[in-house]
């Protein structure tokens, strides 16, 4: 009888502990549960200065936009004034006046070689550039002597509307018993770079010919010289 007893408290002690572990168990997984479907904070939800990330890209775009719209329009305009100051074309032969500087065409001399200033003025609108020697040929009732040229290194002339450059032109004048005389009555002048050419009266006296000589007294330099 007592041991019939014995076995019905051990099995009653048992059914209780089984139904505690199992209670126990029950509440330790809602509880995981509940922590794993918890929100959770993200860092890219706000930009810095507490924008918003949606905002903060808006702000970004507008001020590139900005920036380059800045850029550009100054581009334009720097590369507009670069160009306004080109384009000034040859100075053509129809396009020029001719005259001797002094207006009557005095020479000058220095020891034996006498110097003679030739004019050419920008008869037109628009301003036009000349660079280089002159053709010059001296006219007689026999024949022309084509004049040689100096050393001097041509610049680059720009002649604006009306205004005026000169070459020189060196000569020897012819004197009694000084060697063959050339009796000139007139000058030729093309200007550099043209085959139309402008005639002058020659307001010289006689010059000592030397059309054959190496180094010649009498020849021409470049325009603004």
């Amino acid at each position: 009888m007592r041991l019939l007893h014995a076995a019905t408290a051990l099995a009653a002690t048992s059914a209780l502990a089984l139904a505690l572990t199992a209670c126990g168990n029950g509440s330790g997984n809602d509880t995981a549960s509940d922590q794993s479907s918890a929100p959770t904070s993200s860092s890219s939800a706000t930009a810095t200065g507490g924008a918003s990330a949606e905002n903060a890209g808006d702000t970004k775009d507008t001020g590139s936009s900005t920036g380059g719209g800045g850029s550009s329009a100054t581009g334009g305009s720097t590369g507009g004034g670069t160009g306004t100051g080109t384009g000034a074309s040859r100075c053509h032969t129809a396009g020029l006046g001719f005259s001797f500087g002094s207006g009557d065409g005095t020479v000058s001399s220095s020891d034996d070689q006498q110097h003679l200033a030739v004019v050419l003025k920008n008869k037109t609108s628009a301003a036009c550039t000349v660079q280089g020697f002159p053709g010059v040929d001296l006219k007689s009732s026999g024949g022309s002597w084509s004049l040689t040229r100096s050393g001097a290194t041509p610049k680059k002339v720009t002649l604006a509307a009306g205004s005026s450059a000169t070459f020189t032109i060196s000569f020897l004048p012819w004197n009694e018993g000084s060697g063959t005389e050339f009796k000139a009555t007139s000058v030729v002048v093309t200007p550099p770079n043209e085959t139309t050419s402008a005639t002058l009266t020659w307001p010289g006296g006689s010059v000592l010919l030397q059309d054959g000589a190496t180094h010649p007294g009498t020849y021409t330099g470049p325009v603004g010289d």
